[in-house]
């Protein structure tokens, strides 16, 4: 990776498509280079490909990881949180109760723990 350590990794912003919807939009030959990049199998389920993005965030050398809320739920273009230089439907979305599963916490709790991000 070409990542120093005095930086800051994420896998989105707040101004940018959630992880699932961007990697939907790319050009076939881009979503290939990516998914060779990152080791995403053939057929993999949109459920688990923005966790491929988030294993190659916590596994990056840079001190700081973010990983928004709608990428750890795996979540489409609805749920994107502002779309720069527009006016109106910014800033709407809202985890609901419960969507953040044990399920999900436990995976995020395994990644970050493997990759030495978690303070145990």
């Amino acid at each position: 990776q070409n990542h120093i350590k005095n930086c800051v990794i994420y896998t989105g912003t707040h101004d940018n498509d959630t992880t699932l919807s961007w990697y939907r939009d790319l050009s076939a030959a881009d979503r290939r280079f990516a998914s060779e990049y990152l080791n995403i199998p053939a057929g993999v389920k949109d459920a688990d490909i923005p966790w491929y993005f988030i294993r190659s965030a916590l596994a990056s050398v840079a001190d700081t990881a973010i990983i928004p809320m709608q990428d750890v739920l795996s979540l489409p273009h609805k749920a994107r949180m502002n779309t720069p230089s527009t006016i109106g439907g910014n800033w709407q979305w809202r985890m609901k109760r419960g969507a953040f599963s044990k399920t999900r916490q436990n995976k995020l709790k395994k990644l970050t723990e493997l990759y030495g991000r978690a303070r145990i």
